[in-house]
């Protein structure tokens, strides 16, 4: 057993532990398996190495946090808390966190640790691959990274794509002409754009196709020069047109391809060009591939036990078929007709 301790001179005992120790007693719930000791301005951890250094590493995230910012809200003590025990990354200061001002004065940074891999990859690689859960902003801290390089003019044109897929329902039964019949798929990337950039700013941008969104099928025989490219929703296109929109991308451009691999809409018999694109170019150089998980859903709190419930759903489903299949095959057999042991 090894012990670990703290002296907290810097930072309010009060916020660490919680009214009446109430925060406190969320850690140890957190880590059962290490033993802490709260006394006036000291914190003591007793407990195996192991465990120990994954209760240190959230402490040590939770006192940084604190040090910066002097408060903690429930909602980022608990974000904190649920992560994954790992040390706190040294690469992305406070200062590097921050993204740009938003359309109405509100401040535009990498708020968890997966949004913050976001941002070092894209200052690392020509492509990234951001992957994750539904609600963790992988398109939003995107969007906001494109603005960025649009705003210093380190690229002349923003351009957002998405696969026009159905998600269980008909793209022809809806009203409208076509752009109105596919605005409602590219509605998200708006979004994020206006909370960005001022809406008459925005307007011209729209106008003048500085900032372009469109359809993912409207790419090809394009070549996409001296821009910021963001493929969204990517685990809807085929592999086929994930190969073509990848050698679209012409000099002076980069590009953010955004997915949840657990979220294909496509037909039974198409295969996402995502998944196949996440194989065989894991350790390519110049490409980044960031992973998210549930611990960076930003949405509501109930949203993270959802996707791990589907989670937990998905791998006994794939544990079910696996027994399945090895109950259809029978007993291994040698060359000679003989049951293998």
């Amino acid at each position: 057993m090894t012990e670990h301790s703290y002296l907290l001179e810097e930072i309010s005992p009060l916020e660490l532990f919680g009214v009446n120790n109430q925060r406190l007693d969320q850690l140890k719930g957190r880590f059962p398996q290490v033993k802490f000791i709260a006394r006036g301005n000291e914190l003591k951890m007793k407990g195996a190495q192991t465990k120990l250094q994954e209760a240190k590493n959230i402490v040590d995230g939770l006192i940084h946090e604190l040090s910066r910012r002097g408060v903690l809200t429930e909602e980022r003590y608990e974000e904190l808390l649920s992560k994954e025990g790992r040390p706190r990354s040294k690469r992305i200061t406070e200062e590097e966190e921050f993204v740009l001002h938003g359309a109405r004065g509100s401040v535009i940074r990498a708020r968890t640790a997966g949004q913050r891999e976001i941002l070092q990859a894209a200052r690392d690689n020509d492509i990234v691959f951001a992957l994750g859960p539904a609600g963790t902003g992988k398109t939003y801290m995107s969007v906001a990274i494109a603005v960025k390089a649009l705003k210093e003019k380190e690229v002349k044109k923003i351009i957002l794509v998405r696969p026009a897929v159905e998600a269980g329902e008909n793209l022809g039964f809806l009203p409208g002409d076509l752009k109105e019949k596919i605005d409602p798929y590219l509605r998200p990337l708006y979004d994020a754009l206006e909370d960005m950039v001022h809406f008459e700013k925005l307007k011209s941008y729209l106008e003048k196709n500085i900032i372009e969104i469109a359809p993912l099928a409207y790419m090809r025989g394009r070549t996409l020069s001296n821009a910021y490219v963001i493929l969204d929703e990517a685990q809807n296109a085929t592999e086929m047109q994930f190969r073509m929109f990848l050698t679209r991308l012409g000099k002076g451009s980069s590009v953010i391809i955004t997915g949840d691999e657990s979220q294909i809409d496509l037909p039974r018999k198409q295969r996402s060009g995502l998944v196949q694109g996440v194989r065989i170019f894991d350790g390519v150089e110049g490409i980044g591939i960031v992973r998210m998980n549930p611990t960076d859903v930003m949405r509501h709190k109930m949203v993270k036990k959802i996707i791990k419930a589907y989670k937990k759903e998905d791998e006994r489903r794939r544990e079910y078929r696996a027994q399945k299949e090895r109950e259809d095959r029978g007993p291994d057999r040698g060359p000679n007709g003989s049951t293998r042991p």
